[in-house]
C-alpha cells in the first residue's frame, strides 16, 4: 500500500462512520487528527459497492467545504440518497465496500476536432461532459467497464441526456483522482 492510501485511510473510516450513525441515530465524531488532516477544501466521491455491485454513488465536482464534511455528506448520500436505488438498509452494512475519490479541480480540455479530443484523453482521467443545460461525469474508475474511448464518450452522453454523438461538440473538463477503497 502506497502513502497516499495511508494517508487517506482515516476517510475510509469516516465515511463508514456516517453510514452507520444514519442506524444507530449517533452524532458522526470527527477525530481532531482528521480536522487537521483534511480541513482544506476538497470534493470526493463515494462510492458503495455489494460483491463488486455497484450500490451507490455520490460526489461533488468542486471544492465547497472541508474535504473530512465532504466525504461525511457524500457517504450518507450515495448510502441512502442515490436516486437510483433504494436507501441501504441495516442487513447490508456487513456487505457494503467504500471507495472513496478524491478529485483534483477540473480543467478544460481543449480540442479541435472529435479525432483530436480522443487523442487528448487518457484512462486515468475522470470526464466531465457539458452541453446546455446537460452534464455527466464518469471517474476514471469507468475505464475499467468502458476501456473503449469512443464508447466511453457515447455512454457519458447518453448518461448526461443527450444524444449518443454530442460528446463531439460537448464542452469537456477532465480531472484526476486519489482513490481508496476497503480491502
Amino acid at each position: 500500500m502506497g502513502d497516499l492510501e495511508r494517508d487517506l485511510r482515516p476517510l475510509l473510516k469516516l465515511a463508514r462512520q456516517a453510514i452507520e450513525s444514519r442506524f444507530s441515530r449517533g452524532d458522526v465524531n470527527v477525530s481532531k487528527e482528521i480536522k487537521e488532516k483534511f480541513s482544506k477544501d476538497g470534493a470526493c466521491f463515494v462510492t458503495i459497492t455489494i460483491n463488486r455491485r455497484l450500490r451507490g454513488c455520490i460526489g461533488s465536482l468542486e471544492a465547497r467545504q472541508p474535504l473530512y464534511q465532504d466525504v461525511i455528506d457524500n457517504a450518507i448520500n450515495a448510502a441512502f440518497g442515490d436516486p437510483r436505488f433504494l436507501p441501504l438498509n441495516s442487513s447490508e452494512l456487513k456487505n457494503i465496500k467504500i471507495e472513496i475519490s478524491v478529485l483534483s479541480e477540473p480543467k478544460k480540455l481543449k480540442y479541435e476536432s472529435s479525432a483530436d479530443l480522443l487523442k487528448k484523453i487518457d484512462k486515468d482521467m475522470g470526464i466531465i461532459l457539458a452541453k446546455g443545460f446537460f452534464s455527466a461525469t464518469f471517474l476514471p474508475q469507468v475505464w475499467e467497464q468502458i476501456s473503449d474511448k469512443e464508447s466511453f464518450l457515447e455512454e457519458l452522453s447518453l448518461k448526461a441526456g443527450l444524444p449518443a454523438d454530442a460528446w463531439k461538440t460537448a464542452e469537456v473538463e477532465f480531472y484526476r483522482v486519489e482513490k481508496i477503497e476497503e480491502d
